[in-house]
């Protein structure tokens, strides 16, 4: 699906990215970890057009999407979260589902005076799809609620709602358990697998949680220093003795994986 070819992003003199490549695949569900620092979201940014890269290639199915923005790679199936969560705060839950499909007849102020039918017939089909995301998620009671007030779990859930009103091939997901307490965090993890069992959703998961990304990934990549340091199951990733000593230089655990 994804395929990085010798990726650099450069910050004047600092290299957050150095040369990075990696694959991957369609379907699968790819952990992406590292130390602080890594270049772990500024790959993320580069690969989903937020920043153009230095130097390299970055293709999806085959294509050269390289330095293309954002509104075209979502158009093309590549959509990108952020660690925190860019919601509509003002708007309902509902309401942000619905905003998310673009090239909605209602945009164009010339068929609110002549197409008002065409429109309805539109705000309703999405209606029930923002409805159906909603069931899916386990989160219909918050239809109404405003989406500044929900939790960061909640907001993370919204954020993958958002990915599911649209034809998503691709879904690159940053630090998706940052601030989500431990029960809305297995529920985010039970929605991502189904959406990739269910659905062919192909997932991208920054985290720093091993526990989360042992129970979603496979394969594991590790970064370090701005390139790729090591790729295998969380359980090889986590008997790797270069990623251990890229953490802690001495010894690995669990809860000290940190990811940036």
């Amino acid at each position: 699906m994804i395929r990085v070819e010798d990726l650099h992003r450069h910050f004047g003199g600092f290299r957050a990215v150095d040369g990075a490549s990696l694959t991957i695949e369609t379907g699968s569900i790819t952990g992406l970890i590292g130390p602080n620092g890594a270049g772990k979201s500024t790959l993320f940014n580069v690969i989903a057009g937020v920043l153009p890269p230095t130097s390299g290639r970055v293709f999806m199915d085959g294509e050269d999407i390289t330095g293309l923005p954002p509104h075209e790679l979502f158009h093309k199936g590549l959509l990108r979260t952020f660690q925190l969560a860019h919601e509509f705060s003002s708007m309902t839950v509902r309401e942000n589902l619905m905003m998310v499909p673009g090239a909605q007849s209602g945009e164009t102020i010339w068929k609110t005076w002549f197409q008002r039918g065409r429109i309805e017939r539109e705000e309703a089909a999405l209606r029930r799809k923002a409805d159906e995301v909603l069931d899916f998620l386990t989160i219909r009671h918050l239809t109404h609620e405003k989406a500044g007030n929900l939790s960061g779990g909640q907001k993370k859930l919204l954020e993958l709602g958002r990915t599911m009103m649209v034809d998503a091939k691709v879904v690159f997901l940053d630090e998706v358990g940052a601030g989500v307490n431990r029960t809305l965090l297995m529920t985010i993890a039970d929605a991502i697998i189904r959406l990739n069992k269910e659905r062919g959703y192909t997932f991208c998961v920054i985290e720093h949680d091993m526990d989360f990304i042992g129970k979603l990934c496979d394969p594991v990549i590790v970064m370090a220093e701005g390139k790729v340091l090591a790729k295998g199951s969380a359980a090889d990733i986590m008997q790797n003795e270069a990623v251990i000593e890229a953490y802690l230089g001495t010894g690995l655990k669990n809860k000290d994986m940190v990811g940036a």
